[in-house]
């Protein structure tokens, strides 16, 4: 499986930003999508997940209310809405996949980053 994330870029504090991630490849199979976050100095934090069927989706605390994650699968995607964005959202964000059920850990595929810069 092979993801490519877009969507990235600079916005105001209490902006807006929708990010992309499109798989391809052996797509076939139950794949629980996430999303993930690296901001600068400090380790990868998870951030999103959805189940295959889209049903389930879980999110670490400090961005549910803001961040909404969906998939679309006639094209194979998955998006990461984020609104009321505050500086600390600031970082690259990658999305991934894995077979089994929805977690915050352990994910088998991942694509290219995009960046987000959250300016105050």
């Amino acid at each position: 499986v092979q993801l490519q994330a877009f969507g990235g870029g600079l916005v105001q504090a209490g902006g807006s930003l929708r990010l992309s991630c499109a798989a391809s490849g052996r797509t076939r199979g139950s794949y629980v999508m996430a999303w993930f976050r690296q901001a600068p100095g400090k380790e990868r934090e998870f951030v999103a997940a959805i189940s295959w069927s889209g049903g389930s989706t879980y999110y670490v605390d400090s961005v549910k209310g803001r961040f909404t994650i969906s998939r679309e699968f006639a094209k194979n995607t998955v998006y990461l809405q984020m609104n009321s964005l505050k500086p600390e959202d600031t970082a690259v964000y990658y999305c991934a996949a894995r077979l089994g059920p929805i977690a915050t850990t352990l994910y088998d595929y991942w694509g290219q980053g995009t960046e987000v810069t959250v300016s105050s």
